[in-house]
């Protein structure tokens, strides 16, 4: 039997019927009369109805899957289209989005915001069992970070939009939000701050976990990856609206709690690694970045998942649109989205060292190494080009290694240390920042290599707790213990805690002590977006992690130029030839959508 929670979270609790193109609220908050079910007086307080409810939103996230990355990843600067690119994705690329392109629906966002918040304003928060423990609360909590993360890949996107934090149920609900006032980035992420913050310290789901279980869901996934850890969420909206102390104390607070109070989540030290200084033989522990399980020191945290097959209706294009074959035809075909010029280029440009017989020793520049081996060898690791045979023609073939998977990866943990670095760096202490990058954090290395440069700020700096005895780095010396820490530019570009071509920027000529910190930030930010680039490329983060720095600096170049050059400093008149928008114009950055939504 299905229950009438079922029947009308998958239908869907806002119609959105209707063209695109048109402007009306008929179109945007339409409200079907078969689809408004519930009095006033229904209530989620049945378990059925209620597990129902979470996994119906679940299916609803299925809708922004694909386009969460391909927003990210089309408008940034590491991809660039090809021949075979569909002309929505590669208008989404030239910044030329209108109303009636497919990766431009806002009604899908408000079809998930408006199922949280039916489900918030009917689920009974104070029912318990004989324990009196609360049954529901962990739904609860699960279903406020689902609308927390959808309204802010909207404010993303949009950059201001109609928020509502009530169900809408009536025609007339929706002409009154769709007509009333839109909320920007800041009052957006302020709003689901102080909403998610009782969430994250709630003693009974921190001890509880807080968000339900649901066992193995599809082909034996662990549904504890189709959820948005709170904690992270109240890093990411405190760092998008500025806060970015408390952004830090997140991030830090969900490494040290996310496997119990006084756990670890280190790094790790997978890497990617030439074997020796005679530059042969490359040893690859990467594989951790494709693994879709569950574990206590798993890299992936958060996916939304797909159908193995297309006529199941939520089968996600992305791995066809960065991969030449596809598994379910066997067939061969033209990628739409390619490494960009501008990205081979900034891997080329690294330098890789070892260790080895106590040397430091540096991989020679532009001696002809082979598949892209020059530089930082994440971009090896992941790209993969050649030829095959189709129907007796030879067509050109690529492979990205992140898309093995039907599966669209939302947040892993080397997002969550270089958003850290990022907070910290923003927050006045680059050189805590750097330490993330460059050697990976203990409490031996932040009483020697940050706390003597900030220690009016000691006592704030000493919250970060890495205990020496868990968090432990790779070293060129023997440790006591096995290493699992190391700095995030290690994972491609050898030992770089000993790389002078990797040290921390600095310039003993400015005496001003805050003029020289603002210096060191500058720079360090330039770090932090050269490895997010390194780490992230094709995963969708790099159009949004580009506007936030830009914003955070105020300089609208530092995204504009980027974006310019993504075919090479040679071709950046020719790419704004082709962006018919001034990218040094924020508001060109986002989506519009019907005069409603958008700037």
């Amino acid at each position: 039997m299905i229950t009438k929670a079922y029947k009308l979270l998958f239908v869907g609790v806002v119609g959105f019927l209707g063209a695109a193109t048109l402007s009306s609220c008929e179109d945007f908050f339409e409200q079907e009369s078969d689809h408004v079910m519930f009095d006033d007086q229904h209530s989620l307080n049945d378990a059925t109805d209620t597990i129902y409810s979470v996994t119906g939103i679940m299916k609803k996230l299925q809708n922004l899957a694909d386009r969460t990355i391909l927003l990210g990843e089309a408008r940034g600067d590491l991809t660039d289209v090809t021949d075979a690119t569909s002309a929505d994705l590669r208008n989404v690329a030239l910044f030329n989005i209108t109303d009636d392109n497919k990766y431009n629906q806002p009604r899908d966002y408000y079809a998930v915001i408006n199922n949280c918040n039916y489900f918030l304003a009917h689920a009974d928060s104070v029912l318990h069992n004989s324990r009196n423990d609360t049954i529901f609360k962990r739904e609860i909590a699960a279903v406020k970070c689902f609308r927390a993360w959808t309204y802010l890949q909207l404010a993303m996107n949009y950059g201001q939009v109609p928020f509502i934090t009530e169900p809408i149920m009536t025609k007339e609900q929706a002409e009154q939000l769709e007509n009333g006032t839109t909320r920007d980035m800041q009052y957006i992420c302020d709003w689901l701050i102080n909403d998610l913050t009782p969430v994250a310290e709630d003693r009974y789901l921190q001890l509880n976990g807080e968000h339900p279980y649901y066992g193995d869901i599809g082909y034996k996934t662990n549904s504890t990856l189709f959820y948005f850890p709170v904690r992270i969420l109240l890093g990411e909206l405190n760092l998008w609206a500025g806060h970015y102390k408390k952004a830090a104390e997140w991030y830090y607070r969900y490494i040290s709690q996310r496997n119990g109070d006084n756990s670890t989540y280190p790094t790790g030290t997978d890497r990617i690694e030439w074997a020796n200084a005679n530059w042969t033989g490359i040893v690859s522990t990467l594989s951790s970045v494709y693994t879709e399980t569950y574990a206590s020191q798993g890299e992936l945290i958060t996916m939304i998942p797909g159908d193995s097959i297309p006529y199941n209706g939520n089968y996600f294009e992305l791995r066809n649109v960065f991969n030449s074959f596809d598994p379910v035809t066997n067939e061969w075909h033209e990628v739409s989205l390619t490494p960009s010029k501008s990205l081979m280029t900034l891997s080329a440009a690294q330098t890789f060292c070892v260790y080895q017989d106590g040397d430091t020793i540096y991989a020679p520049q532009d001696v002809g190494f082979d598949d892209y081996q020059q530089g930082d060898l994440r971009f090896y690791a992941t790209y993969n080009e050649g030829h095959s045979y189709y129907n007796n023609q030879r067509v050109t073939t690529q492979t990205i290694a992140k898309y093995r998977t039907r599966n669209t990866h939302i947040w892993r943990r080397q997002m969550i240390w270089l958003h850290l670095a990022e907070a910290l760096n923003h927050a006045g202490y680059p050189r805590f920042a750097y330490q993330i990058l460059a050697r990976g954090l203990s409490n031996k290395v932040i009483r020697s290599e940050v706390i003597p440069y900030y220690t009016a700020d000691s006592t704030w700096i000493k919250s970060f707790d890495f205990p020496d005895t868990r968090y432990i780095a790779r070293s060129t010396t023997a440790t006591t213990g096995t290493p699992n820490m190391q700095g995030l530019h290690s994972r491609g570009s050898g030992l770089s805690y000993i790389s002078k071509y990797y040290a921390m920027p600095d310039d003993t000529t400015i005496t001003d002590s805050l003029a020289r910190i603002d210096y060191q930030k500058d720079l360090v930010d330039v770090m932090i977006a050269d490895e997010g680039a390194l780490e992230f490329a094709f995963e969708g983060l790099r159009f949004y992690d580009l506007m936030r720095m830009a914003l955070y600096r105020n300089e609208p170049a530092f995204l504009a130029n980027r974006i310019y050059a993504r075919r090479g400093s040679n071709e950046v008149n020719a790419m704004k030839g082709e962006i018919k928008v001034d990218l040094n114009e924020p508001r060109n950055w986002y989506l519009k959508w019907g005069g409603k939504v958008g700037y």
